[in-house]
């Protein structure tokens, strides 16, 4: 997979100015009820359990996590798919924690998703045209020049041909159709779009393609992107911070690069050592960290701190203590009561 290199600088890890999207301990719990005669409640499914992070203009954070960890929980909270259930969500300074109706709609305007799914998030019954154009419907805009023109040239910039205005879903690849939800994504030229796992279900080599659309985009519009991701080598190459999660909590974030080259975070050693090395000589000097048992259950995580019970250098002071997020260099913050430099080759 060819990636084309980004010229653009880095946004700072502390931005001057007001950030574009501010999350404090956001928090997303989901009830739960135990199947008796009598229905009586559970523990919830700590899906996302506290997390804090901010979102400059035209910034890439990447999300990253193995599956479970409440990296799409958390996309689709920030954006007000799912009612937090706690925390507070705040957007060029407002508070749209607890938004709804008009105001909600309006911050539709301003927020966007790109699906994981290109097959299962595009209506099949409707045109490619109907659906790019959806977004002006909803908003009841018409755009400069008529709604299919508009559209046309959605098409035309996301690399489809505008010709195929009226064709169906189903006569797309599914790169094809990821280009289409990335079309009706920018449609109302917003200021953040959460990509969750935009790429994870495209071939190898299409995944570029997608990658380096989503970066031109960003690069003319200014956009601030919330990127998911399983892949590790994309989530280095597009982003310009990193924050890892393991059942519902961040463990490390840091800038691209300090994280890649020296993580503090032992979940994070263990996920880096998985990225696959394409040189021979560097593979037989990489240390392989392969983490034992299975992930939690987020109905009932470990007490202290959830990653102990696969963590290679658990203490007694894991178990009965949380670890709080700590700045150990400037911008670069790990939840670890042993947080530990390692020089990743």
């Amino acid at each position: 997979m060819t990636i084309q290199t980004s010229t653009g600088a880095a946004p700072s890890a502390t931005p001057a100015g007001r950030p574009l999207l501010r999350l404090t301990n956001l928090t997303k719990h989901f009830p739960q009820f135990r199947q008796t005669l009598i229905k009586r409640p559970d523990n919830p499914v700590r899906a996302v359990d506290g997390i804090s992070f901010d979102v400059a203009p035209g910034q890439t954070v990447g999300l990253v996590g193995e599956s479970g960890c409440g990296k799409s929980t958390a996309g689709r909270t920030l954006l007000r798919l799912l009612e937090p259930t706690a925390g507070t969500i705040e957007f060029e300074g407002r508070d749209i924690t607890h938004a709804k109706g008009a105001e909600l709609r309006t911050l539709r305007r301003e927020m966007q998703m790109i699906f994981q799914d290109p097959y299962g998030s595009l209506n099949p019954r409707q045109t490619i045209g109907s659906i790019i154009a959806a977004p002006y419907d909803i908003q009841k805009i018409t755009p400069e020049g008529g709604r299919r023109a508009a559209v046309q040239g959605l098409m035309e910039r996301v690399g489809l041909n505008p010709e195929h205005y009226n064709r169906y879903p189903h006569e797309f690849s599914g790169g094809q159709r990821q280009r289409i939800g990335v079309a009706r994504a920018i449609a109302l030229k917003p200021k953040l779009i959460v990509c969750d796992e935009p790429v994870s279900a495209l071939d190898v080599s299409i995944q570029a393609q997608v990658v380096n659309l989503l970066e031109d985009i960003q690069e003319e519009q200014g956009l601030a992107y919330v990127f998911i991701a399983h892949d590790l080598s994309v989530v280095r190459h597009i982003s310009d911070r990193v924050i890892v999660m393991y059942l519902g909590k961040i463990m490390e974030e840091a800038d691209r690069d300090e994280l890649y080259e020296a993580p503090l975070h032992p979940y994070t050693h263990a996920l880096l050592s998985a990225v696959p090395v394409p040189d021979p000589k560097r593979i037989e000097h990489k240390e392989r960290i392969l983490l034992k048992g299975d992930l939690p259950s987020p109905q009932n995580p470990p007490s202290g701190c959830v990653f102990r019970t696969r963590c290679p250098k658990a203490q007694e002071r894991c178990t009965v203590e949380v670890p709080l997020p700590v700045e150990l260099s400037p911008g670069h913050r790990v939840a670890c009561h042993f947080p530990e430099a390692r020089t990743v080759l």
